[in-house]
């Protein structure tokens, strides 16, 4: 299976699979954490919740008039989602969901299917539940 390149991919698509480190989607693998925008897939420096900042969030800021909701895969630990990050979120009329990256890589699938205005950012995880 071939790599995304550069970690980027040019146009959002469906993730087909996720688990041992990364996701496959669109005939590709790609390693590491992963956000899926309008912009396409992007390669996502997060390994951990504690490391989801407004800054490591600009794509999606950058892209928030193309985005409605924004699924945040926690990865498996739930855990707390900074108030100020929803609040940014918020003032860029993006609805943020913060869950499990399987069932956030599951509801992104779903809504993408839809046509909705979606995007996530999903930390990778080892193992997919």
């Amino acid at each position: 299976m071939a790599e995304a390149g550069q970690g980027f991919y040019p146009q959002q698509v469906g993730i087909d699979g996720y688990g041992k480190g990364g996701f496959r989607f669109a005939g590709l693998s790609h390693r590491g954490s992963l956000l899926c925008l309008p912009t396409g897939m992007h390669a996502w420096p997060v390994s951990a919740a504690t490391g989801i900042t407004l800054e490591s969030l600009a794509p999606v800021l950058a892209a928030a008039d193309q985005i409605d909701v924004l699924l945040v895969g926690l990865g498996t630990a739930i855990t707390g989602f900074d108030k100020a990050i929803r609040q940014a979120l918020r003032e860029h009329n993006i609805i943020v969901e913060a869950i499990a990256t399987g069932g956030a890589v599951r509801t992104y699938n779903v809504l993408l299917a839809e046509d909705r205005a979606i995007a996530a950012a999903l930390i990778a995880v080892d193992d997919a539940k």
